[in-house]
């Protein structure tokens, strides 16, 4: 996605640069695609199960989630630089995709939004 600023939910409106309250626009979305009672947790605990379909490991997962690490080797030893997150990650949104039945091509003008 083309950036604005440092931040991942950018905002041109917000005086801090960023999305303070993600509620308001994810309803307005829900509401304008049909659904009713999606929730912004819903859509994290969605993810995470979906990410078992593909056998993402669990560490990468919760990394791309903002968790910390939480065993001993994932604070001490294991490195993932985010080139790494971002595969896994792409492979995730190919999937979820897919399965939705939407053909989108990653290399077809990338960093522009497009509708999907």
């Amino acid at each position: 996605m083309p950036r604005r600023n440092a931040w991942i939910f950018s905002s041109p409106t917000s005086a801090a640069g960023y999305l303070t309250e993600p509620t308001t626009p994810h309803t307005r979305a829900c509401k304008s695609a049909g659904l009713d009672g999606l929730t912004l947790h819903g859509l994290r605990r969605s993810f995470k199960s979906l990410t078992e379909w593909l056998e993402v490991p669990v560490g990468v997962v919760a990394q791309i989630q903002g968790h910390k690490p939480s065993a001993t080797a994932e604070k001490h030893y294991t490195v993932r630089p985010l080139d790494l997150l971002r595969v896994h990650h792409e492979k995730i949104e190919a999937w979820i995709l897919e399965q939705a039945g939407i053909v989108f091509d990653a290399k077809a003008a990338p960093g522009k939004l497009r509708v999907a």
